[in-house]
């Protein structure tokens, strides 16, 4: 029984090979024909392992039902047997592959060789990447071999195409004068068609540099991209990488593929302006960036099947959705939608006949080879009368929209007329009104001017007293001092100039030896060394007495211009230091003064007012201090910071604080927290004026129980109001 079973076997093996015998293509004169499925023999070697000696001698090549081979994800290389007929009167046939990406294209055929006088058979190969194939125009945009063939004879040839796109393999067999006259009327249609994307990119740069709308750029980039690819579907890419296709095809179609999806995304986008237009779709419309980004990412991961099949996806996907987005734009009311919706509805069109041709649903001719580029430039047209639709679109817009606004302003300009005349006629009964009132105001604001000039003299009576008080008592201290030195001093002399007599006398009586023993003893006796340090001492405390004295007078000097009403170069840090020495004799013990300064170089300013404003600030610190129950470690630190535009006084204490109401009232007039008789409630009222004078500021923060800060910014530009003014 196995034995029957066997023989039946290699009998219907040699019926199928019997059956799958192919015919002979023949190739007459000025003749171009397609190898289908009739003429060849298919064996496939997905794993690239077969060498050209075992693929001749393998006997598993098959027949397939499809007109055309064709390589797929699961098969990238695969071999085709085939024989040809050569009847014209060349020696070799054009064997050529179109408009297909084709990494590896070899053909191997057995010829007779001569070798130690006898004929042998060898197994020869040509290759498609051979450079004298890629030396002229005429191989441009093809995958071309010289099959040799001498004239009125048959040759059987083994074909090996690699490829890791997806796509049909049509192969075309040429007579050697056909392929001429062909690749002339190719290569010229080729060129025309990019001059034509050159033309339109250029032509829509310079609407771009005349109009400024950013749509002319996005759709120039558009243009570029679609341009390049169109070339690359063209086969113009050889010439560019010709020693480097499986580069070119793995690389550098894929992800100008995918930037042509970018492109073609971003001028939809911007130039329908989905974001504003379709926000419940835009978040889809993002989607399509993914698909494209995904492909990106599977192209240089080394994933080109997966990233062809991906772009392939994206690329309908994308033309789908858009004409679908675009329709509803349309029916919205998006009128330049109309030429997008026919562009994408040719280029889908053309798309999907493209992969039913690479799937052989659809024949393979000239039309359905280059339908592709026929949709692209339909749809570079419409797209361009689409922009100009949408210019001329907006101007109507603006041209309603300027009527509506001219209807508008007419009936405003009537609405305003009559209320003007209404206004006017309410405008005189109150100008009346108000002339009367301004004129009870004059003589209100005059007694309050008067007032506040009496109030602004008490205070600075007041602040005056207080000032003499405190030089008094600090002159007082060093004149003192210098006038209990004096006696001591005095003592001192008179016991040195009698030393001084006694030697003298002891010098001219020299034969009297007794009279200088009398020197040395009162020498002796008032310890003459003694009171030359004595003298030394008492005269350091008669001078720091005199310097303490001038130190006061020079601050004396420094206040003696509070009423001075032009601006003047004042010091800020010495100014500071003369309000110390003059408060000297009100600060108490417990109280430690500590000035931080920066270096600050002479401010112009009102230096009376700003004299009067620091007494008040400081002096506010000392009975703030003084009013709280118990004193630790109190202290008052004044610090000067110098900014490129103004200065920053800051004055801290550890006095009582505030609480927040009364920080809100503290520059209010007449308001005191101090007892009846012991403050006016005018010192920080005036320092705000002053500080207000000259274009600064104060702030105050504060915490009850903790003390407060007091920071006054000052500018260094002051310029006197009335030069301002002039």
């Amino acid at each position: 029984m196995k034995k029957i079973l066997l023989i039946l076997c290699f009998f219907l093996q040699n019926i199928a090979a019997f059956a799958a015998k192919p015919d002979t293509l023949k190739i007459q004169n000025d003749e171009t024909r397609y190898l289908t499925n009739k003429y060849f023999l298919e064996l496939e070697d997905p794993n690239n392992v077969l060498l050209p000696k075992d693929a001749v001698n393998n006997s598993k090549f098959h027949s397939i039902t499809a007109a055309f081979a064709r390589l797929t994800y699961s098969k990238s290389v695969t071999w085709l047997k085939f024989t040809i007929k050569n009847n014209t009167t060349q020696s070799y046939l054009p064997v050529t592959i179109g408009k297909s990406i084709i990494d590896d294209f070899d053909i191997y055929y057995m010829d007779t060789i001569i070798r130690n006088g006898h004929k042998e058979a060898a197994l020869k190969g040509l290759s498609a990447k051979d450079p004298m194939y890629n030396t002229n125009m005429l191989t441009q945009s093809i995958t071309l071999i010289n099959a040799p063939i001498t004239p009125d004879s048959s040759r059987t040839f083994y074909a090996r195409i690699k490829s890791n796109a997806s796509t049909v393999i049509p192969i075309e067999i040429n007579s050697a004068d056909q392929f001429i006259h062909k690749r002339s009327i190719d290569n010229l249609m080729n060129g025309a068609m990019v001059g034509m994307f050159i033309i339109m990119a250029l032509y829509n740069l310079m609407l771009l540099v005349i109009i400024g709308d950013k749509n002319y750029l996005y759709y120039v980039i558009y243009i570029v991209f679609l341009g390049i690819n169109q070339s690359l579907l063209l086969g113009f890419g050889s010439n560019l990488f010709p020693d480097n296709l499986q580069f070119l095809n793995n690389y550098v179609t894929p992800v100008l593929r995918i930037c042509f999806g970018f492109s073609l995304l971003v001028f939809a986008g911007e130039f329908l302006q989905f974001k504003e237009n379709l926000k419940q779709y835009y978040k889809f419309y993002q989607f399509l960036y993914v698909l494209y980004f995904i492909s990106l990412i599977a192209t240089f991961f080394d994933y080109t099947h997966f990233a062809y099949s991906l772009i392939t996806m994206a690329t309908v996907t994308t033309s789908t959705s858009l004409l679908v987005l675009v329709t509803i734009l349309y029916i919205q009311g998006f009128k330049p939608a109309k030429f997008f919706i026919i562009g994408w509805g040719f280029f889908l069109i053309a798309l999907l006949i493209s992969i039913s041709r690479n799937s052989g649903l659809v024949p393979f001719n000239n039309f359905t080879v280059n339908v592709v580029i026929y949709s692209a430039l339909i749809e570079l047209i419409l797209f361009s009368v689409a922009l100009a639709d949408k210019i001329n679109f907006y101007r109507r817009q603006n041209t309603e929209s300027q009527l509506t606004a001219l209807t508008i302003a007419r009936e405003n300009e009537r609405l305003i007329t009559e209320q003007n005349i209404f206004l006017e006629n309410k405008v005189k009964d109150r100008t009346q009104e108000l002339i009367q009132t301004n004129q009870n105001l004059s003589v209100t604001i005059d007694n309050l001017k008067s007032a506040q000039i009496q109030l602004l003299e008490t205070e600075k009576m007041a602040s005056l007293g207080q000032l003499t008080a405190g030089v008094a008592h600090e002159i007082n201290n060093p004149i003192n001092f210098v006038s209990s030195n004096v006696k001591p001093l005095r003592v001192d002399f008179d016991e040195l100039f009698l030393l001084l007599t006694k030697y003298e006398v002891a010098a001219n009586n020299p034969d009297k030896p007794y009279l200088l023993e009398d020197a040395n003893d009162f020498n002796k006796k008032i310890d003459a060394e003694f009171v030359k340090n004595e003298v030394y001492v008492l005269l350091d405390g008669i001078e720091d007495g005199a310097v303490r004295t001038a130190e006061i007078v020079q601050s004396l000097r420094t206040f003696s211009r509070m009423d001075e009403m032009a601006l003047v170069p004042a010091n800020i840090n010495t100014a500071i230091l003369s309000t110390l020495v003059i408060l000297r004799s009100s600060i108490p013990y417990f109280i430690e003064v500590k000035p931080i300064f920066d270096d600050i170089e002479p401010l112009n300013c009102y230096s009376g007012k700003i004299n009067q404003a620091l007494i008040n600030l400081i002096n506010n610190s000392i009975q703030a201090i003084k009013a709280k129950p118990k004193y630790a470690n109190e202290s008052i630190t004044i610090y000067t910071y110098d900014h490129p535009g103004h200065i920053t006084i800051k004055i801290t204490d550890t006095g009582i604080g505030m609480t927040e109401a009364v920080k809100q009232r503290i520059f209010e007039p007449f308001y005191t927290t101090k007892n009846i008789g012991e403050g006016t409630g005018l010192g920080l009222s005036i320092v705000f004026g002053i500080i207000e004078k000259h274009k600064g500021n104060i702030q105050v923060h504060s915490t009850p129980g903790f003390g407060s800060t007091f920071t006054v910014t000052l500018p260094k530009n002051l310029v006197d109001e009335e030069e301002d003014h002039n």
